[in-house]
């Protein structure tokens, strides 16, 4: 067995003098802790060769900004990690959970430790003044802003047993918070590392001790001789032995008086350690720094500031801040990847006034009126754009693209004539059209035609033109339709009706179809009438197993030809089907037609 290398265990010098952690500010970072106890580390047995431990620990404290002089006059010990948080009476004065008073300091703990016992943990809480004032909604240990798509803006950490280790908030929203209510947030922090090695040569700190102090600021290294177990080297225990002489164990109901000289006796001797010698090394960091207020809170406070996004507003490039399109008077032109990004966000909604009109949101209530020109791209007023919140503008901005194509028409039909134009979108109709079908199929055969499943709500959002950006996007659409339609119809009752002979008892649900509309308007005419969901169930699989020119045969048989916008790609194959289906559902309907039940056999 090779023997182990001499300090097989000792860390680096560096890594006891955090250099690296010294170098950063949390001032700087996206994510601020409010509250921490964490061991990054704890490896191995306390006291015993080869222990190592990391721990990182936060106590903040909010304070206005005119007692700033004064906090600074606080340190780990007096907002640290060993304060818990309840309302107490002092005096007679009552003083709230959330209050830190003394000293000359009014301040308020954004985070509140709340104790529990030892079957329970104890558990953090934010504030609840911060959480309402930035329109925080609690999703178990997240708070997402709504109003902002969701965004994640704090959040709690914890170990696996349950217990809270890190409470995070998200820098730029705490800054508005303390903006609003002009104050800055104290933070004193502490860090130690630890490890126990049989050499600690590698360490150059004199006499095994070294000390760094600047303002706000102190780290502290050790190297300590100790036992196995942890004890000092050279430890002795005092050990005192207390029984009392006046209880007699014979009597039924003993009692015990108060204890004096003649009914307490003691006994005490001393202990001394030894055992196997190993060196502790160790260095520990106090910082206390500052997050201070942000210059504006447009959040709490409702600020207005002005916009850093900045829009293409004409064919030669030229560009305009947000805040300037108010009375700019003028249109925006963007990729149509811009409608799906927003459809798929969180609370996003997609909603059709015309054919090539509607309305997208981002986040619930923050939508606007858009139109899809002749060559594909999406049109904006420059007002409805500017009137947005700003994280919502960065995300128009970009796909915002130069002028092309002119402004859709009917977008102009309606904000400039305020004559909509008398055209529907197919995307409004697909449900129905289903729904239609399937009604009448129930009506006329007896049978039900779809079979439900659990992911055809999620399904129905995605239909729409704007999942057709690219050639892959167009098949994927093409593959949702065909799940609520070709895949959804209930083949096996579509057989039973047909009574179908055993060279066909196999036949799909299509053909099935095809032959239940065949009873009423003849064999020629179904096949016409359902040849747009034939042609969906080819595209479902053209990016794996369609050949290029079957699948560009496919396209041209829903008008769709080579070098056409995706989108509008898209939304001929959707017009195609919801049109198709319409045309089963009117054929089915003709009061003219000979009942079904007639010629079946």
């Amino acid at each position: 067995m090779p023997l182990k290398p001499e300090n097989a265990f000792t860390m680096p010098q560096e890594w006891y003098e955090m250099r690296d952690l010294r170098r950063r500010r949390l001032s700087e970072s996206v994510w601020v802790p409010l509250r921490c106890s964490k061991y990054i580390e704890n490896v191995g047995k306390h006291g015993h060769l080869g222990h190592r431990l990391e721990f990182y620990g936060v106590g903040t404290v909010a304070v206005p900004v005119t007692q700033k002089s004064a906090a600074e006059k606080l340190g780990w010990m007096d907002i640290g990690i060993s304060h818990s948080h309840f309302g107490a009476v002092i005096d007679e004065i009552y003083y709230p959970a959330d209050a830190f008073e003394g000293r000359g300091i009014s301040g308020v703990h954004l985070v509140l430790d709340q104790q529990g016992n030892s079957a329970d943990p104890s558990e953090w809480h934010l504030h609840q003044d911060l959480a309402l004032s930035l329109r925080l909604k609690r999703e178990r240990d997240l708070w997402v802003s709504p109003h902002e798509g969701y965004t994640e803006v704090a959040r709690l950490c914890r170990k696996q047993d349950g217990s809270p280790e890190m409470f995070e908030i998200r820098l730029s929203h705490l800054r508005d918070y303390l903006a609003a209510r002009n104050m800055s947030l104290y933070v004193t922090t502490y860090r130690e590392r630890i490890s126990v090695v049989d050499n600690s040569s590698g360490i150059s700190w004199p006499s095994g001790y070294a000390r760094e102090e600047s303002h706000g600021e102190k780290w502290e290294g050790n190297i300590t001789s100790i036992l196995a177990g942890g004890l000092p080297r050279g430890a002795t225990s005092a050990v005192v032995h207390l029984s009392r002489t006046d209880v007699d164990p014979d009597i039924d109901v003993p009692r015990l008086g108060p204890p004096i000289d003649d009914n307490v006796q003691s006994r005490s001797w001393s202990v001394e350690h030894d055992g196997q010698t190993y060196f502790q090394v160790r260095g520990d960091l106090w910082r206390n720094e500052w997050i201070e207020p942000a210059l504006s809170s447009p959040i709490v406070r409702g600020d207005d500031v002005p916009s850093t996004v900045d829009f293409i507003v004409d064919a030669s490039g030229n560009r305009q801040n947000a805040s300037s399109l108010v009375d700019a008077g003028g249109w925006l032109w963007f990729r149509p990847d811009v409608v799906l990004t927003l459809a798929q966000r969180r609370g996003g909604r997609l909603k059709w006034y015309t054919r090539d009109t509607g309305d997208i949101e981002g986040a619930p209530g923050l939508g606007v009126h858009f139109g899809m020109n002749a060559i594909g791209l999406v049109n904006v007023y420059g007002e409805d754009i500017a009137l947005l919140p700003e994280w919502l503008q960065r995300v128009w901005a970009g796909y915002n693209v130069a002028p092309d194509g002119k402004v859709s028409a009917e977008l102009l039909a309606s904000q400039v004539r305020a004559e909509p134009a008398q055209t529907q979108a197919p995307e409004q109709f697909f449900v129905r059209c289903i729904e239609s079908l399937s009604a009448l199929v129930k009506s006329r055969f007896g049978i039900s035609l779809i079979t439900e499943h659990s992911s055809r709500a999620e399904i129905f959002p995605r239909i729409h033109r704007f999942r057709a950006t690219d050639l892959a996007g167009l098949y994927a659409l093409a593959k949702d339709v065909a799940r609520v339609t070709v895949d959804s119809f209930d083949v096996a009752a579509m057989r039973k009706f047909l009574r179908l002979d055993q060279s066909e008892a196999k036949l799909g649900s299509l053909k099935c179809l095809e032959r239940l509309i065949g009873k009423v308007v003849g064999p020629p005419v179904a096949g016409t009438l359902i040849a747009p969901l034939f042609g969906v169930y080819d595209l479902r699989l053209a990016d794996a197993h369609l050949p290029n020119e079957r699948a560009s045969e496919v396209l041209r048989g829903f008008g769709i030809e080579n070098g056409m916008p995706m989108v509008i790609q898209g939304l001929w194959l959707l017009d195609s089907c919801v049109g198709g289906i319409y045309k089963i559902v009117s054929n089915l309907s003709d009061e003219q037609s000979k009942p079904a039940g007639a010629e079946c056999t």
